[in-house]
């Protein structure tokens, strides 16, 4: 790989990667804060909207740190990857736009009435822009997914003068790959949102402040959180695991590490690809059960690595493997963590309990990790192809940037994000360190 394709890739990787740090907790709290609104509509104690209010002002920071972030990327489009941009524009170009202008427009533009008009709008109309909120941001998450979908399994289209154009639109809206992936990536962002919203009322809680709505926080957050961690795993995770062994049965051996063809094939729990000599080191197996998941039969036959010709093998098979293990885990860590607290919640022992708070307060990193290491997962399977079966990687960046203009750029970036980060997380901290009563004196 070439120095300037390397540090292109670098660059949208670290881009990406920072950029989704924010959208993954506006998408899930748009949820949480309407459940808070519909609960003080429905019981009409004011800590309900006072907790929607405080959890709005956050998504506010959020909402604008994820616009920031998000706009370089797309130039990236037209600076680092003209070939594909040229290539592929006439199909994702469509959602791209849409996403910009339905999604976005709605979002930020009930976010301020949600924010600055509750006393012109009164509570029905408010609870509706709550709702347009959460809408507008999900709208967007789909359009975002199609796009990502069409590169995973490229569907509608036709190729013409070098070119490929959409020819049907419903084909790529409705794309078999993007229904999984779409539930499974909006879930985790729930799960995000659940783990920051329950680690604040742990922190309220275990600080001695704001008990009320620390308690608010731990109920709200535990129990969206669990159900969003289970729907995670079953039946999203599954779904999306079915249709990368149905249309990506390359990248499924490479995840799971399976390098020989068998029946009854094992699932292997931890271990490191070793691959000079093709295998894993130190595993720890089940048998049968990679087959029941990918085909439901025990002894059916999944396709190992040496199936597959080497060059159409994912480039980084160890970074793959540990990317997909590193969710798996930390996926049943977060719903076991979830299903402990709802028990002690359900029991009325949560808020005595400091251990557990302390357990809830410190876990809240773990979706970030989680999230980031599904998405590597699903970008470095779909190497070395940038558009799947259709259009590698390595043809798809601009011919006349050098790696020295990318590394400008990215370093640039680098500094950029370092300091935009520090300030998001300052303002975060004092937000939540003045408290949800802040301002309703």
């Amino acid at each position: 790989m070439d120095d300037a394709l390397l540090i292109a890739r670098l660059q949208f990787a670290f881009t990406i990667t920072f950029h989704y740090l924010f959208p993954q907790l506006t998408m899930g709290l748009a949820l949480l804060i309407l459940v808070q609104k519909a609960m003080f509509m429905f019981t009409r104690q004011l800590s309900y909207n006072h907790a929607a209010q405080f959890w709005a002002r956050i998504f506010a920071v959020n909402f604008a740190m994820g616009v920031v972030t998000g706009i370089p990327m797309e130039f990236q489009f037209g600076t680092n990857w003209a070939r594909f941009s040229v290539f592929a524009g006439g199909v994702i170009g469509h959602v791209l736009a849409m996403e910009g202008v339905f999604a976005f427009f709605i979002e930020s533009a009930f976010l301020g009435l949600f924010l600055f008009g509750e006393r012109r709008l009164g509570q029905r109309a408010h609870t509706f822009t709550a709702f347009m909120v959460f809408l507008g941001s999900w709208m967007s998450g789909y359009l975002i997914i199609i796009t990502n979908a069409w590169m995973q399994h490229p569907v509608g289209f036709e190729a013409a003068s070098g070119k490929l154009e959409l020819v049907r639109f419903a084909d790529l809206f409705f794309n078999p790959w993007a229904g999984w992936q779409y539930l499974h990536t909006m879930f985790g962002a729930v799960v995000t949102a659940s783990f920051v919203m329950a680690a604040t009322g742990a922190y309220y809680l275990l600080s001695n402040r704001d008990i009320r709505y620390g308690e608010i926080f731990l109920r709200v957050g535990v129990t969206c959180g669990l159900a969003a961690s289970v729907l995670m795993i079953f039946p999203t995770g599954d779904g999306q695991g079915k249709n990368v062994a149905q249309y990506q049965p390359v990248t499924l051996a490479a995840m799971e590490g399976l390098f020989e063809t068998g029946k009854a094939a094992e699932m292997i729990l931890i271990g490191q690809p070793d691959m000079e000599r093709l295998r894993i080191d130190n595993p720890i197996r089940i048998p049968g059960v990679l087959s029941l998941l990918t085909y439901s039969r025990w002894n059916a036959e999944v396709k190992g690595l040496q199936e597959f010709p080497r060059e159409l093998w994912p480039t980084n098979i160890p970074l793959l493997y540990y990317s997909y293990h590193i969710m798996v885990g930390l996926g049943t860590y977060m719903a076991a963590v979830m299903a402990l607290c709802a028990l002690f919640l359900f029991r009325r022992h949560l808020f005595d309990h400091k251990w557990l708070l302390w357990i809830l307060m410190l876990s809240f990193p773990a979706p970030y990790i989680a999230n980031t290491a599904g998405w590597m997962t699903a970008e470095l399977g779909r190497q070395p192809w940038l558009i799947y079966g259709i259009l590698k990687t390595t043809a798809g960046v601009s011919p006349t940037v050098s790696a020295g203009n990318s590394l400008f750029t990215l370093m640039g970036f680098l500094g950029m994000y370092g300091l935009l980060g520090t300030l998001f997380l300052f303002v975060i901290a004092r937000e939540i360190q003045n408290g949800p009563e802040h301002g309703h004196h």
